[in-house]
């Protein structure tokens, strides 16, 4: 059996639609797969066993210790542990830790779905005889090369994995083939028309509320609250000679730069937008307080002192249907797709015999 290499270092991009798990979420997002477009907040979710809450799930089959040379059998194809074995040690290499013992028997269970789902999918690619030329498969190789600093680089995650670049190009052809299949599916699906739009926008009200937000930069000069009066005071003259140089006309944003102890120093201290009651309640009443292009005086918090300057003062606001219709209009087309997906793996899994042996 092939040796699966691709979708085990880096998650089959065909599956993205059905086995979203495998996929980590872009840099900065906050937001769940679920949640509507144009939602600032995402709804509070109520507790395990409240009301109205679905059951909380059945604990995963346990998975022993010691696993057989085959872990299962899709339709007569072996499922070898040696490719489990290699999924789940990149997993625990992306992840930066090994699978928590308490989540074991989820977490390999989960994978092996994945590897079972894999290995159909790639078994369907075969009886359509979808073909991929090699240029897709050089532009494939280059993405991957070019995730890493150099071609030492790559090597070396090759051999960490015991992988080669040849079984890596095979793996790719595969993946791409897989991912040609599952486009082909979805482009049936029909996208969603306005009056389900606009159904979804009557139906989630809460959904497109904007909060009350502002744009601040900060100065901090840190001091422990447990600090003795010595160390406070030295904190304090810091954040008052600063205060002066702000009042007296000096850059703020080269001046966080220069004295602020935080990690927004970089960015001129530069918080970006937040909605109210997003920081400590000291720091929040006084930049809500304040009118664009307004600098406060000094304010003390559990982190220290700060100086705060807000450039931005934005109201709360009901977001209209025709500002949110593109953007729920692609939340549905992606939903509808995702759902198409799972439908049409699931009618492959019932129709297959698959048989797990662990």
């Amino acid at each position: 059996m092939r040796n699966l290499t691709f979708t085990t270092l880096f998650c089959a991009s065909a599956l993205a639609l059905s086995l979203s798990a495998c996929k980590k979420p872009p840099v900065g997002d906050t937001k769940t797969a679920a949640t509507p477009p144009g939602s600032v907040s995402p709804a509070t979710g109520g507790q395990p066993g409240a009301p109205g809450q679905p059951p909380a799930p059945t604990p995963a089959k346990p998975v022993a210790a010691q696993l057989p040379a085959v872990v299962a059998r899709v339709n007569g194809e072996d499922v070898k542990k040696e490719d489990f074995d290699r999924m789940i040690k990149t997993m625990e290499s992306q992840a930066g830790q090994p699978i928590p013992a308490e989540r074991r028997d989820e977490i390999l269970r989960g994978a092996l779905d994945q590897l079972i789902t894999y290995v159909l999918l790639s078994q369907e690619v075969k009886a359509r005889g979808i073909k991929v030329e090699a240029a897709e498969i050089d532009a494939k190789m280059g993405q991957l090369k070019a995730q890493f600093p150099n071609e030492e680089g790559f090597q070396k995650a090759l051999k960490d994995r015991g992988m080669t670049a040849d079984g890596l190009r095979k793996d790719a052809l595969i993946d791409l083939s897989v991912n040609k299949l599952m486009e082909a599916e979805v482009a049936t699906v029909p996208g969603p028309s306005e009056l389900e739009a606009r159904d979804f926008y009557t139906k989630n009200p809460t959904d497109f509320q904007v909060k009350e937000s502002v744009r601040a930069s900060h100065i901090l000069i840190r001091v422990d609250d447990k600090a003795d009066a010595a160390t406070k005071k030295k904190a304090k003259d810091e954040i008052d000679s600063v205060l002066k140089q702000v009042k007296a006309g000096g850059d703020f944003a080269k001046l966080a730069q220069e004295h602020s102890q935080d990690g927004s120093a970089a960015q001129g201290g530069d918080l970006g937008p937040f909605e109210r009651g997003a920081m400590v309640p000291e720091f929040d009443k006084v930049a809500f307080e304040l009118k664009p292009g307004q600098t406060s005086d000094v304010i003390k918090t559990q982190f220290g002192y700060h100086i705060i300057k807000v450039a931005e003062h934005k109201p709360g606001r009901s977001v209209p249907f025709e500002e949110a219709q593109e953007k729920i209009k692609t939340f549905l087309g992606q939903q509808k797709k995702k759902d198409h997906a799972s439908a049409f793996i699931e009618g492959l899994k019932k129709k297959s015999k698959i048989e797990v042996l662990i």
